[in-house]
């Protein structure tokens, strides 16, 4: 007897990389190993949140890029995730990551060595085609259950790393805004972005040790100068000295 279970792989859940796809019709399941979920977050969540919250390869701009413009460079991604608190975000979710992971891998192996069993009963044609086709759907429906249940992980764990990187990203750019106003850069660029640059002109190390020793937020803006024509304030008149 042929074999009538087809072979459709379906995708195994990695909640710090790449984004799991839809399961075909008739999804297979090999297992995988899991990396670490550090590493993931760094190679995935923070360079998509700096993008969405920056817009451009340009970080700050506070005037068009000319000769003369003052400029530096950045690793927004590494001074969200080597401050003390980007480490204790990293830590919380790899907390979260690995124990729901274990559960998830637990059902993919059943899957894998049920759809194993499938297919050498398949081959050696002593099955019932029928039981065989029954059995088959049984696994179909559970290995298309497990996908859905991997995407929903997926969306949940996506929306805990934004929760809880966001304000770190926030904070980051207040520092960066304030370094640009105390020191008059006109432009601070992303590492990604620039293919070369001096080393002089990083301020990464700059801003984590900034961030952690609580210096986070803007830079106070300076006091407008009073228009011109505006009367002036008269200059306060010495004290009468004391009599005695």
């Amino acid at each position: 007897m042929q074999n009538t279970v087809p072979e459709r792989p379906f995708a195994r859940c990695s909640t710090l990389s790449s984004p799991a796809r839809p399961a075909d019709a008739s999804p297979g399941a090999a297992p995988s190993t899991r990396p670490a979920a550090g590493r993931r977050l760094a190679a995935r969540v923070l360079p998509l949140l700096a993008a969405a919250a920056l817009g451009s390869a340009a970080l700050l701009s506070s005037a068009p890029a000319s000769a003369q413009s003052k400029i530096a460079v950045v690793d927004v991604r590494r001074a969200m995730l080597e401050t003390e608190e980007g480490l204790r975000v990293q830590a919380t979710l790899k907390k979260l990551f690995d124990s729901r992971q274990v559960e998830l891998d637990t059902k993919q192996r059943a899957l894998a060595d049920e759809r194993d069993k499938l297919d050498k009963e398949a081959q050696a044609g002593k099955t019932p085609k029928d039981a065989l086709q029954r059995r088959f759907d049984t696994w179909q429906r559970q290995a298309a259950e497990l996908q859905a249940t991997m995407l929903d992980y997926q969306r949940e764990m996506q929306r805990k790393e934004s929760e809880l990187t966001t304000p770190i990203l926030q904070k980051v750019l207040g520092l960066l805004r304030r370094l640009a106003a105390q020191e008059g850069y006109d432009l601070i660029l992303d590492k990604s972005a620039a293919p070369y640059y001096r080393a002089d002109l990083e301020l990464t190390d700059r801003a984590i040790q900034m961030y952690n020793s609580g210096q986070t937020g803007d830079a106070p803006p300076a006091k407008a100068a009073p228009p011109k024509g505006a009367p002036q304030a008269a200059p306060a008149k010495p004290a009468a000295p004391a009599k005695k």
